[in-house]
C-alpha cells in the first residue's frame, strides 16, 4: 500500500504551518511540498527524511502519519519507484529510548546515498542476509551477514549492495539524541 501523502497536509495544518513555513523547516521547496500533498508527485526517501527532520519526527513517526490506518505488523515496506530500497518499520519510534528500528531491503547492485541527518543521530546496521558496504567518515566498510556496524549519521553516508544478483536485507537501529515530538 502506498502512503497517502494527503496526510502530510493534515500534519502541516495541525502545526498551523503555511507551505512557506514547512518549506523553511524541511528544506523541501514549497512547490514540491504542494505537489506531494496533492498526490501529483511521489517523494524520494531523501525528501521524506528531510520532511521528517523538519517536522521533528522520526522516519517511523512520519510514515505512521502518512499511513495511520495500518498497524505496525500490517505495514508493507515503503519502496519509492526506482529507488532500489524498501523500508519497513519494525519498532516505531520510542520516546523513552529515542530510537526506532527499521528493516531495509537494498536491491542487487544498488547504491543508496543519504544526506546527513541532524547532529548526533547514530545508526546501527545489522546485516541479516546478503552483502552490504556502508560509507561513513568517507570510508567504505564491507559487512557480511551477522555483522553489525555503527556510525554517526549526521554526515553524508551511503549503503551499497555489492551483490549483482541478491538483495541485501538489514536492520537499521536509529538513535535520535534530541528525541522527537510524540
Amino acid at each position: 500500500m502506498e502512503p497517502s501523502f494527503h496526510g502530510l497536509k493534515a500534519l502541516r495544518l495541525q502545526r498551523q504551518w503555511s507551505l512557506d513555513k514547512a518549506s523553511q523547516k524541511t528544506g523541501v521547496s514549497k512547490a514540491m511540498l504542494g505537489q506531494i500533498e496533492r498526490g501529483e508527485s511521489s517523494p524520494t526517501l531523501n525528501t521524506l527524511w528531510k520532511i521528517a527532520q523538519g517536522f521533528e519526527l522520526s522516519f517511523s513517526q512520519l510514515m505512521a502519519n502518512l499511513m495511520p490506518d495500518q498497524g505496525i505488523g500490517d505495514r508493507e515496506p515503503f519502496a519509492p519507484h526506482a529507488s532500489g530500497l524498501a523500508v519497513k518499520t519494525l519498532i516505531p519510534y520510542d520516546p523513552q529510548m529515542k530510537a526506532e528500528l527499521l528493516e531495509l531491503t537494498l536491491s542487487p547492485g544498488c547504491l543508496r546515498e543519504s544526506a546527513p541527518h541532524e547532529a548526533g543521530v547514530r545508526e546501527h546496521i545489522i546485516l541479516l542476509r546478503g552483502v552490504l558496504s556502508i560509507q561513513a567518515n568517507g570510508q567504505w566498510q564491507a559487512l557480511a551477514a551477522g555483522q553489525v556496524f555503527e556510525f554517526m549519521a549526521d554526515q553524508p553516508h551511503a549503503y551499497r549492495n555489492d551483490d549483482a544478483e541478491a538483495a541485501a536485507l538489514f536492520h537499521n537501529l536509529i538513535f535520535y539524541p534530541q528525541g522527537r515530538i510524540s
